[in-house]
């Protein structure tokens, strides 16, 4: 007698040439009669997935088999749970009143990668060991933050790493890698990344690419000098052996409108010469970051916030800061605005311009710049994108759906509406009402080739065997609401969304659970000393 399982439809028993069908097997939840998309680009089909102890079980026709809950998703959306590849909830993700995550399950996200922009914990194996101990809304993954590792060895100085300091940057990535990190991040416009050469972060990229992690990089340059930011990524990916990931993709400013396409190029010119180059976006035509990273040079920020107060309490160097604060709004333009989106000092700019709030306070706009640097600084929004160039990336087969964004509960700030919105933008404004691309692309953009770019098997499409993180939305419904004058909006259209096989959105509200955990990567290489 042989049994065959055929995990799409049914178990079946061949006895003497005689077919007999067996019993179905019982599914803890069962969906049904929803439009699957498997997250790989294919086309849809109606069916049913079957989901037991955390995992697709089966997919197909499945209606006559036993489950514990059934849930009926005629004209709904069954796919894989979204993969944030670029997420800022480092310190939220294990605070008591954020760790839910719930403005990142209300659009469909099941998984959030930290440690982006080389910011974050270093210490992975602690970060990861506080994530398991109370659980999390949504999985974590995490990069190594470069930033942050040498600014705990050199600190937010610009200078050259001596060799021993090399060397412990090196121990500690490796260290990293093996604790379970998927890559390492740079941030090479804030400090202390600015400062780092290019050697010296291909020699760190070296251990991270021996492991087989990845290296995603928030570049030196998103405006007019992009292609030579770009090319230094690729150089890092070459000398390393990592995989080389652009972190969101964009030309900002009016001067590089259009600059993208060219980026595009140069990066499709590497990926068919054979290195793998990846990168991410979110759709919107505003970034997002402090202020002074925006329009301070980074000269002027260097020793952190101590380091540039003492500049601007010296009337020469304060003199040589306004000018480049100057050239810089000048470059900007009424174009590509600046608006506040955290200042406790002046809660009243906050949601306001840098010229409306000059205008509001009869000043030039530089006082108002500097006034706001001597205080301590201030979380800004920055209308940099074209439209047309947003449109152009999101439909690049390489170009992964991102947020920037992090876990917030709703409060007096504006922050960017990205961490309220990406993925129902990108799924719902712009595949679903505008076509801009096919919804089996955006699907994948956020499921299968997210998972894709940080090596996973197990997770990022719907097939038998795969760990059940599960998003159900309805087509008609899924959009962002979150705008930048209201953005602490969650978004609608989301009926369902199961993460490790729990339910966390049930008909369509959260359910509290936290059965998010922290996903680490498995050396493949032999623990440090053991001579293997």
């Amino acid at each position: 007698m042989l049994r065959l399982i055929a995990p799409a439809v049914w178990c079946f028993l061949f006895v003497a040439g005689t077919c007999a069908a067996a019993e179905p097997a019982a599914f803890d939840v069962l969906l049904l009669n929803g439009t699957i998309h498997d997250g790989l680009g294919s086309a849809p089909v109606t069916g049913d997935v079957g989901i037991t102890d955390g995992k697709i079980a089966a997919l197909g026709d499945l209606k006559a088999s036993p489950a514990g809950l059934k849930i009926d998703c005629q004209g709904l959306v069954i796919c894989p749970g979204f993969i944030d590849l670029h997420n800022h909830s480092d310190t939220q993700i294990v605070a008591p009143l954020t760790r839910a995550n719930v403005n990142y399950l209300l659009q469909g996200c099941t998984t959030i990668v930290t440690g982006n922009c080389g910011a974050g914990p270093v210490d992975a194996a602690t970060y990861f060991d506080q994530i398991d101990a109370a659980g999390a809304g949504t999985n974590v993954a995490h990069l190594l933050p470069q930033g942050s590792l040498r600014d705990q060895i050199l600190g937010p100085v610009n200078r050259l790493s001596t060799a021993a300091e090399l060397e412990t940057m090196r121990k500690l990535a490796d260290k990293a890698m093996r604790d379970g990190v998927w890559g390492m991040s740079t941030g090479l416009i804030y400090i202390p990344g600015s400062y780092t050469p290019t050697e010296e972060l291909q020699e760190v990229a070296k251990v991270v690419g021996k492991h087989g992690g990845f290296y995603a990089s928030h570049i030196r340059n998103e405006s007019k000098d992009l292609l030579s930011a770009i090319d230094e990524a690729l150089k890092i990916g070459q000398a390393s052996e990592a995989r080389v990931h652009i972190s969101h993709f964009k030309s900002s400013g009016p001067e590089a409108w259009g600059l993208i396409r060219q980026a595009a190029a140069q990066i499709e010119a590497a990926r068919k010469a054979g290195q793998i180059v990846t990168a991410d976006q979110y759709p919107y035509i505003a970034s997002s970051t402090s202020l002074e990273a925006m329009v301070v040079p980074t000269w002027a920020r260097e020793g952190g916030n101590a380091g540039m107060q003492k500049r601007l309490n010296d009337p020469a160097e304060t003199a040589k800061i306004r000018e480049a604060v100057l050239q810089d709004l000048k470059l900007r333009g009424t174009e590509a605005p600046i608006r506040l989106a955290r200042y406790a000092p002046q809660p009243r700019w906050v949601g306001k311009s840098l010229h409306e709030i000059a205008d509001l306070e009869k000043r030039e706009m530089i006082e108002i710049v500097l006034e706001i640097c001597r205080n301590g600084g201030a979380a800004a929004v920055s209308f940099g994108m074209h439209e047309d160039d947003v449109r152009y990336a999101m439909q690049l087969p390489w170009v992964a759906t991102a947020s920037d964004g992090r876990a917030y509960l709703p409060g007096a700030d504006k922050p960017h509406p990205r961490s309220y919105g990406t993925f129902s933008r990108k799924i719902g404004y712009y595949s679903i009402q505008h076509a801009t691309l096919p919804l089996a692309a955006a699907i994948r953009s956020s499921t299968g080739l997210p998972a894709e770019i940080l090596g996973w098997t197990d997770r990022g499409s719907l097939k038998a065997g795969m760990i059940a993180d599960v998003t159900v939305f309805n087509p008609q419904e899924f959009r962002d609401q979150a705008t930048y004058d209201d953005p602490h909006r969650y978004s609608a259209g989301v009926k369902y969304v199961f993460v490790n096989g729990q339910p966390a959105v049930y008909q369509g509200q959260p359910t509290g659970a936290l059965a998010g955990r922290a996903i680490r990567r498995k050396s493949p290489l032999p623990a440090a000393g053991s001579g293997g």
